[in-house]
Protein backbone atom coordinates (compact mmCIF):
# COMPACT_ATOMS: atom_id res chain seq x y z
CA UNK A 1 0.00 0.00 0.00
CA UNK A 2 1.50 3.49 -0.88
CA UNK A 3 2.78 5.18 2.19
CA UNK A 4 1.99 9.32 2.28
CA UNK A 5 3.84 11.94 4.25
CA UNK A 6 2.83 15.15 6.36
CA UNK A 7 4.70 17.50 7.77
CA UNK A 8 2.89 19.25 10.99
CA UNK A 9 4.26 21.88 13.34
CA UNK A 10 2.26 23.78 16.38
CA UNK A 11 2.83 26.19 18.90
CA UNK A 12 1.70 23.98 21.74
CA UNK A 13 0.24 20.24 21.84
CA UNK A 14 -0.75 17.83 24.47
CA UNK A 15 -1.61 14.42 24.19
CA UNK A 16 -2.52 13.49 27.28
CA UNK A 17 -1.99 10.45 29.29
CA UNK A 18 -4.86 8.70 30.20
CA UNK A 19 -3.24 7.84 34.04
CA UNK A 20 -3.32 11.68 34.85
CA UNK A 21 -6.90 12.11 36.16
CA UNK A 22 -6.74 15.47 36.53
CA UNK A 23 -4.57 17.91 35.79
CA UNK A 24 -3.33 17.22 31.78
CA UNK A 25 0.41 15.87 31.39
CA UNK A 26 1.11 15.39 27.33
CA UNK A 27 3.11 12.26 26.23
CA UNK A 28 6.69 13.16 25.08
CA UNK A 29 5.51 13.22 21.42
CA UNK A 30 2.44 12.28 19.32
CA UNK A 31 0.70 9.23 20.22
CA UNK A 32 -0.44 7.37 16.88
CA UNK A 33 -4.48 8.26 17.55
CA UNK A 34 -3.32 12.18 17.66
CA UNK A 35 -1.39 11.41 14.67
CA UNK A 36 -4.39 9.19 12.84
CA UNK A 37 -6.62 12.31 13.43
CA UNK A 38 -4.64 14.48 11.49
CA UNK A 39 -4.93 12.14 8.45
CA UNK A 40 -8.86 11.99 8.93
CA UNK A 41 -9.32 15.42 8.99
CA UNK A 42 -7.65 16.02 5.85
CA UNK A 43 -9.43 12.75 3.82
CA UNK A 44 -12.16 10.09 6.07
CA UNK A 45 -14.47 8.05 4.15
CA UNK A 46 -16.06 5.22 5.42
CA UNK A 47 -14.21 2.90 2.81
CA UNK A 48 -11.00 3.65 4.49
CA UNK A 49 -9.23 3.45 7.66
CA UNK A 50 -5.85 5.25 8.60
CA UNK A 51 -2.68 3.28 10.11
CA UNK A 52 0.31 5.11 11.28
CA UNK A 53 3.62 3.67 10.25
CA UNK A 54 6.21 5.71 11.20
CA UNK A 55 6.68 9.41 12.96
CA UNK A 56 9.77 11.27 12.91
CA UNK A 57 10.77 13.82 15.73
CA UNK A 58 11.70 17.68 13.83
CA UNK A 59 12.01 19.69 16.66
CA UNK A 60 13.95 19.12 20.31
CA UNK A 61 11.07 18.10 22.82
CA UNK A 62 10.46 21.30 25.26
CA UNK A 63 7.61 22.08 27.64
CA UNK A 64 6.06 24.94 29.05
CA UNK A 65 3.19 24.82 32.28
CA UNK A 66 -0.14 26.31 31.88
CA UNK A 67 -2.93 26.47 33.59
CA UNK A 68 -6.27 27.53 31.84
CA UNK A 69 -10.55 28.00 32.46
CA UNK A 70 -11.95 24.67 31.79
CA UNK A 71 -15.87 23.86 31.67
CA UNK A 72 -16.11 22.28 35.03
CA UNK A 73 -19.18 20.00 33.69
CA UNK A 74 -20.38 18.95 30.35
CA UNK A 75 -24.17 18.84 29.63
CA UNK A 76 -25.54 15.51 31.14
CA UNK A 77 -27.09 12.85 28.40
CA UNK A 78 -30.89 12.87 30.05
CA UNK A 79 -30.71 16.63 29.26
CA UNK A 80 -29.59 15.98 25.48
CA UNK A 81 -32.23 13.20 25.20
CA UNK A 82 -35.00 15.07 26.62
CA UNK A 83 -33.72 17.99 23.71
CA UNK A 84 -33.64 15.01 20.97
CA UNK A 85 -37.67 13.67 22.26
CA UNK A 86 -39.26 17.46 22.38
CA UNK A 87 -37.10 19.14 19.28
CA UNK A 88 -36.30 22.03 20.96
CA UNK A 89 -32.86 22.27 21.23
CA UNK A 90 -30.51 22.44 24.08
CA UNK A 91 -31.22 24.42 26.84
CA UNK A 92 -27.73 27.34 26.65
CA UNK A 93 -24.65 26.10 28.69
CA UNK A 94 -22.45 28.86 29.78
CA UNK A 95 -18.99 28.48 31.00
CA UNK A 96 -19.28 32.45 32.50
CA UNK A 97 -22.41 31.60 34.48
CA UNK A 98 -22.15 33.40 37.51
CA UNK A 99 -24.82 32.45 40.56
CA UNK A 100 -24.79 33.15 44.67
CA UNK A 101 -23.61 30.54 46.51
CA UNK A 102 -22.85 30.46 50.41
CA UNK A 103 -23.26 34.15 50.37
CA UNK A 104 -20.44 34.66 47.18
CA UNK A 105 -21.16 35.00 43.84
CA UNK A 106 -18.72 32.36 42.32
CA UNK A 107 -18.55 30.78 38.65
CA UNK A 108 -19.97 27.59 38.36
CA UNK A 109 -19.67 26.16 35.55
CA UNK A 110 -15.47 27.33 35.33
CA UNK A 111 -12.06 26.08 37.15
CA UNK A 112 -8.64 26.68 36.33
CA UNK A 113 -6.34 23.46 36.10
CA UNK A 114 -2.48 23.31 35.36
CA UNK A 115 -1.32 21.75 32.79
CA UNK A 116 2.14 20.45 31.47
CA UNK A 117 2.41 21.17 27.49
CA UNK A 118 4.69 20.39 24.53
CA UNK A 119 5.70 23.69 22.63
CA UNK A 120 7.22 24.52 19.07
CA UNK A 121 6.08 21.27 17.55
CA UNK A 122 7.30 19.60 14.56
CA UNK A 123 6.60 15.98 13.33
CA UNK A 124 6.98 14.06 9.85
CA UNK A 125 4.04 11.91 9.94
CA UNK A 126 3.61 8.84 7.35
CA UNK A 127 0.79 6.52 6.92
CA UNK A 128 -1.10 4.31 4.72
CA UNK A 129 -4.55 3.24 4.67
CA UNK A 130 -6.14 0.31 4.36
CA UNK A 131 -9.55 -0.49 2.70
CA UNK A 132 -12.43 -1.26 4.38
CA UNK A 133 -14.64 -1.95 1.19
CA UNK A 134 -12.40 -3.94 -1.23
CA UNK A 135 -14.43 -3.17 -4.17
CA UNK A 136 -13.33 0.44 -4.28
CA UNK A 137 -10.17 1.38 -6.11
CA UNK A 138 -7.08 2.09 -3.43
CA UNK A 139 -5.62 4.71 -6.39
CA UNK A 140 -8.51 7.04 -6.47
CA UNK A 141 -8.49 7.46 -2.40
CA UNK A 142 -4.63 8.06 -2.89
CA UNK A 143 -5.27 10.65 -5.36
CA UNK A 144 -7.97 12.19 -3.81
CA UNK A 145 -5.41 12.50 -0.58
CA UNK A 146 -2.49 13.78 -2.25
CA UNK A 147 -4.97 16.47 -3.92
CA UNK A 148 -6.43 17.65 -0.54
CA UNK A 149 -3.25 17.25 0.88
CA UNK A 150 -1.03 19.74 -1.46
CA UNK A 151 -3.51 22.04 -1.44
CA UNK A 152 -4.23 22.11 2.23
CA UNK A 153 -7.76 21.04 1.75
CA UNK A 154 -9.14 19.64 5.32
CA UNK A 155 -12.74 18.74 6.52
CA UNK A 156 -11.91 20.07 9.74
CA UNK A 157 -8.80 22.16 11.24
CA UNK A 158 -6.21 19.07 12.54
CA UNK A 159 -5.12 19.74 15.90
CA UNK A 160 -2.04 18.43 18.22
CA UNK A 161 -3.94 16.47 21.06
CA UNK A 162 -7.05 19.60 22.47
CA UNK A 163 -8.37 21.59 19.63
CA UNK A 164 -7.39 24.74 20.24
CA UNK A 165 -3.96 23.92 19.75
CA UNK A 166 -4.29 23.95 15.63
CA UNK A 167 -1.86 22.38 13.66
CA UNK A 168 -0.51 23.58 10.50
CA UNK A 169 0.11 20.90 7.89
CA UNK A 170 2.27 20.66 4.29
CA UNK A 171 2.26 17.11 2.06
CA UNK A 172 5.98 15.59 2.07
CA UNK A 173 6.12 15.13 -1.82
CA UNK A 174 7.78 11.61 -2.65
CA UNK A 175 11.76 12.05 -2.90
CA UNK A 176 11.77 15.18 -1.30
CA UNK A 177 14.83 15.95 1.17
CA UNK A 178 13.62 17.61 4.50
CA UNK A 179 15.43 18.40 8.18
CA UNK A 180 16.67 15.28 9.59
CA UNK A 181 14.79 13.67 12.97
CA UNK A 182 16.69 15.06 16.23
CA UNK A 183 19.60 12.75 17.15
CA UNK A 184 17.98 11.64 20.37
CA UNK A 185 17.49 7.92 21.12
CA UNK A 186 15.36 7.22 24.52
CA UNK A 187 12.28 4.54 25.45
CA UNK A 188 9.20 6.30 25.95
CA UNK A 189 7.36 3.78 28.25
CA UNK A 190 3.75 2.51 27.20
CA UNK A 191 1.88 5.04 24.36
CA UNK A 192 -1.61 5.12 23.68
CA UNK A 193 -1.90 3.62 20.32
CA UNK A 194 -5.16 4.36 19.64
CA UNK A 195 -8.75 2.77 20.71
CA UNK A 196 -10.38 -0.34 19.69
CA UNK A 197 -14.32 0.40 18.64
CA UNK A 198 -14.94 -3.24 18.22
CA UNK A 199 -17.63 -2.60 20.77
CA UNK A 200 -19.16 0.86 19.49
CA UNK A 201 -20.44 1.34 23.06
CA UNK A 202 -17.22 0.78 25.05
CA UNK A 203 -14.26 1.35 23.30
CA UNK A 204 -11.40 0.38 24.67
CA UNK A 205 -7.44 1.64 24.54
CA UNK A 206 -4.69 -0.17 23.21
CA UNK A 207 -1.00 0.90 24.33
CA UNK A 208 2.47 -0.01 22.67
CA UNK A 209 5.81 0.01 24.00
CA UNK A 210 7.35 3.47 22.18
CA UNK A 211 10.76 3.90 21.83
CA UNK A 212 12.53 6.92 19.84
CA UNK A 213 15.60 5.74 17.58
CA UNK A 214 17.41 9.34 16.49
CA UNK A 215 14.55 10.78 16.62
CA UNK A 216 12.36 7.87 15.19
CA UNK A 217 9.68 6.36 16.18
CA UNK A 218 8.68 2.82 14.24
CA UNK A 219 5.25 2.33 14.93
CA UNK A 220 3.88 -1.49 14.80
CA UNK A 221 0.83 -2.85 12.97
CA UNK A 222 -2.16 -2.69 15.28
CA UNK A 223 -2.53 -6.29 14.72
CA UNK A 224 0.78 -6.94 16.08
CA UNK A 225 1.37 -8.73 19.70
CA UNK A 226 3.29 -5.36 20.38
CA UNK A 227 0.18 -3.56 20.69
CA UNK A 228 -1.91 -5.07 23.99
CA UNK A 229 -5.08 -3.90 25.29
Amino acid sequence: MKSHCLEVRGDFACFTRPEMKVERVSYDVITPSAARAIFDAILWKPAIRWRITRIEVLSPIRWINLRRNELGKVVSVSNVKKAMNAADGLPPFFIDEIKFVNGKYKLVNREQRAGLFLRDVRYRLHACFELLDHSENPAKYAEMFQRRARKGQCFNQPYLGCREFSADFRLVESGEDGPKPIAETRDLGWMLYDLDYSNPASPTPRFFQARMNSGVIDVPDWHSEEVRG
